[in-house]
């Protein structure tokens, strides 16, 4: 009875840790990470066209060098981002950049790369995150999970907010919502996931971005208000000729 007794305890211990393990954003958002490609994109050379850009992000263990190539009837600008900053050339000469605007270009560059490759890169030092429970969309059920940023090391747009949905079964991100500042007040986009392919090992999607039809959405109410069909399209935002080296 005794060992009995001692088997049942251990289970109950066991089950309760996987539990709380498995409700773990940090649990979560780490698993995410390795089934999209993980330690691969640590090391690694990606190449897209984006809209009528070309975009080139090589990572080496921490360092990276994020490139976006726009060209015209007379000019071509390369903006190049670094760990050491942001510079930029027009035509392969170097132009100087006033600060104010490298910063603006710095964000542009970032944005894209930053969403190209999701969730990698939400185990930065800046990040925060909160697990809000599990909710199902389309009859699958998904971690809900928060992401903040601290100002420190969390760029310009460090207030903005995120809920990334998480499959419970597969742990890959399907959609994800964020809140961004805008000049009348706070902006909505709810984007999902379309598109899969793996490149090299690296997952790859495509995104239907959504905004919400009322004016008194908010970031958590997301997921609800694309149930009920309470979100208007806004564009595609597709990755094209994506290669990896």
């Amino acid at each position: 009875m005794k060992f009995f007794k001692q088997i049942v305890l251990f289970s109950f211990v066991v089950a309760t840790l996987l539990s709380c393990e498995n409700n773990d954003a940090q649990f979560i958002i780490d698993r995410a990470i390795e089934v999209s490609g993980g330690a691969l994109l640590d090391s690694s050379s990606i190449h897209f066209n984006f809209r009528d850009k070309h975009y080139l992000a090589k990572r080496n263990k921490g360092d990276f060098l994020y490139g976006r190539l726009s060209t015209n009837t007379t000019d071509s600008i390369l903006d190049i981002l670094t760990n050491k900053g942001f510079e930029r050339f027009v035509n392969d000469d170097f132009v100087d950049t006033p600060d104010s605007m490298a910063v603006k270009y710095s964000s542009s560059v970032n944005s894209v790369h930053y969403f190209s490759v999701l969730p990698y890169g939400l185990n930065n030092p800046a990040v925060n995150k909160e697990y809000l429970g599990r909710i199902d969309i389309k009859n699958k059920e998904y971690h809900k999970i928060k992401i903040t940023f601290n100002k420190d090391g969390g760029g310009e747009d460090f207030e903005d907010e995120f809920i990334y949905w998480v499959d419970t079964k597969t742990f890959k991100v399907d959609y994800l919502g964020y809140s961004y500042a805008e000049d009348d007040g706070v902006g909505l986009r709810f984007r999902e996931a379309y598109n899969e392919r793996y490149i090299k090992g690296i997952r790859f999607v495509d995104y239907i971005n959504f905004k919400p039809l009322s004016k008194n959405a908010n970031l958590l109410s997301l997921d609800s208000l694309y149930g009920i069909n309470s979100l208007k399209e806004l564009s595609r935002i597709n990755l094209e000729q994506v290669k990896v080296e």
